[in-house]
C-alpha cells in the first residue's frame, strides 16, 4: 500500500512513519520539500499552496502518484478532505478521517501536543505508539488520533 502523509517537513510526519512499516510512505508538503528517496519512503513537493483548492490538489496528487491512503496533518486540509472523501473513493483512495458529521468532536481548538498517538482503520487501533488504547470504535471511525493520559482522542495535526 502506498501512503501520502501531509506535513512531510515536520517532525510529526516522520514520527507517523512508524506506524506504517511494511507499507511505502509519501512525505508531501507545499513549496520546498528535500529530495530524499529511499525504499520505505520519498519526500515530495506538492506545489504552491492554495487553501482554495487543497481538495483538488491532494486529489491530483494521489491519482498522479497511484496512492491509496492519504493521512492529513495540516489543520486547513482537515474539513476539505473530510467533505470529498467520497470522492476519493471513488479513485479508491482512503481518506484516513472520521466522517464529516462527527469531525467536530474530534478537533482541538487550542495546539495541544499530545505525548502520544493512535490510528484507526474501520474502527480498529492498528497501531498506539504507547499500546495503551487499543479500543475498538465503531466501523466508520478512521483516523490518527494524539491523546494523554484522559485517553481523550483529538485529530494529531499540525
Amino acid at each position: 500500500m502506498k501512503i501520502l502523509i501531509t506535513g512531510g517537513n515536520n517532525a510529526k510526519a516522520l514520527k507517523l512513519m512508524k506506524a506504517f512499516p511494511n507499507h511505502f510512505v509519501v512525505l508531501a508538503d507545499y513549496g520546498d520539500v528535500p529530495g530524499i528517496i529511499t525504499e520505505n519512503y520519498v519526500f515530495s513537493s506538492l506545489g504552491i499552496l492554495n487553501k482554495d483548492s487543497i481538495a483538488h490538489i491532494l486529489l491530483n496528487f494521489c491519482i498522479t502518484e497511484s496512492i491509496d491512503c492519504i493521512i492529513p496533518l495540516h489543520d486547513y486540509e482537515i474539513e476539505p478532505l473530510a467533505k470529498s472523501a467520497v470522492l476519493f473513493g471513488e479513485y479508491g483512495i482512503q481518506v484516513l478521517l472520521p466522517e464529516t458529521d462527527v469531525l467536530p468532536n474530534y478537533l482541538s481548538s487550542d495546539k495541544t501536543a499530545y505525548p502520544n498517538f493512535a490510528v484507526y482503520i474501520h474502527g480498529d487501533c492498528i497501531f498506539s505508539s504507547d499500546n495503551s488504547i487499543p479500543l475498538k470504535q465503531s466501523p466508520e471511525f478512521n483516523g490518527v488520533f494524539g491523546y494523554d493520559l484522559s485517553a481523550d482522542l483529538k485529530l494529531f495535526t499540525l
